[in-house]
């Protein structure tokens, strides 16, 4: 049933950054993750409310701030990936936010105790070589004659450099989000421990934009109506649908996984993320993947297969 739910997490987190996309053809990347997490924790609210007081009465108090510390670094991982969006390909942004399990198996072992064998090692290894396979493709192609690629320079340079970093950064945080999760999850039910995440990062979210948009840009003389409301009802469409379907079905359905499985694994799981973007980019914006993108995805496919086989031994 975890693998299942992870597979269900997968496909769920692929649509986020078409949704994404769309949204910011108007809307700023800072208010969209605020959006994103403000409307999961509301609609989260009376489903976390419901099952009351007894799990808040659960945790200790070091472990309810490990709870808050779960939601600012859920905050910043999307602050820094939605951002990356806007400077960088969608295939690079998604490709380097899902390293996120190299970091998390690196802290594992010390921070959570679990060990992370050779074979997952290996799984782990296969599909980062997908990742980058996948991120290569928009830049590399086999043909008839062989393997080439283009001018690399964008990639490490300006706009796209900065967006890479943003994406990195936000697979350092993820990393965090993870591991911290990890520690706590299994004392929480589900809905009160994602409406206490979820809501920490949407007030930390709603915090930073606030700063950045009205106190950084006071010259502009934006107020808060016009930061957070004057968008047309198209945007608000890509943004509900962005909390309901990538945030609540998808992240929720990582959060449920952590309770039964090392958070090294449903890490790796992550990496299915941009297979899932390349069937949805076939089925609804009629981009075809290249062959390179298709053996990327493979390699996606086996490291999961292969962390999963040793997770079940």
């Amino acid at each position: 049933m975890a693998y299942l739910v992870l597979l269900v997490g997968v496909l769920a987190v692929s649509t986020a950054s078409i949704f994404i996309r769309f949204a910011q053809s108007e809307v700023p990347s800072l208010v969209i993750a605020t959006y994103r997490m403000a409307l999961a924790g509301l609609l989260l609210a009376p489903a976390a409310l419901w099952r009351g007081k007894q799990a808040q009465t659960s945790l200790e108090p070091a472990e309810k701030r490990q709870v808050l510390l779960a939601g600012v670094l859920l905050a910043f991982h999307f602050a820094s990936w939605i951002a990356s969006l806007e400077l960088t390909s969608v295939v690079n942004s998604v490709v380097l936010v899902t390293t996120a399990p190299l970091w998390v198996a690196a802290a594992s072992p010390v921070l959570l105790k679990e060990p992370v064998s050779g074979n997952a090692f290996i799984g782990l290894g296969l599909a980062l070589v997908g990742g980058v396979l996948v991120g290569l493709s928009s830049i590399c192609s086999i043909t008839a004659g062989g393997f080439g690629c283009q001018e690399m320079g964008d990639f490490f340079q300006g706009k796209a450099a900065l967006g890479n970093l943003l994406a990195l950064m936000g697979a350092w945080f993820s990393a965090g989000y993870l591991v911290v999760g990890r520690r706590v999850r299994k004392k929480l039910h589900l809905m009160t421990y994602t409406f206490r995440v979820y809501g920490m990062a949407g007030l930390t979210l709603l915090v930073v934009t606030l700063f950045f948009g009205l106190v950084l840009n006071a010259s502009s003389g934006t107020n808060v109506a016009e930061l957070l409301f004057d968008y047309s009802p198209i945007s608000f469409v890509w943004m509900i649908l962005l909390a309901l379907i990538p945030q609540l079905v998808g992240h929720t359905a990582f959060n449920w996984s952590l309770a039964y499985l090392p958070a090294a694994f449903v890490s790796v799981a992550l990496l299915g993320e941009p297979v899932g973007s390349t069937i949805l980019a076939i089925l609804f914006l009629h981009e075809s993947p290249t062959l390179l993108q298709f053996i990327g995805a493979g390699f996606i496919l086996a490291g999961i297969l292969l962390a999963s086989r040793q997770t079940a031994e």
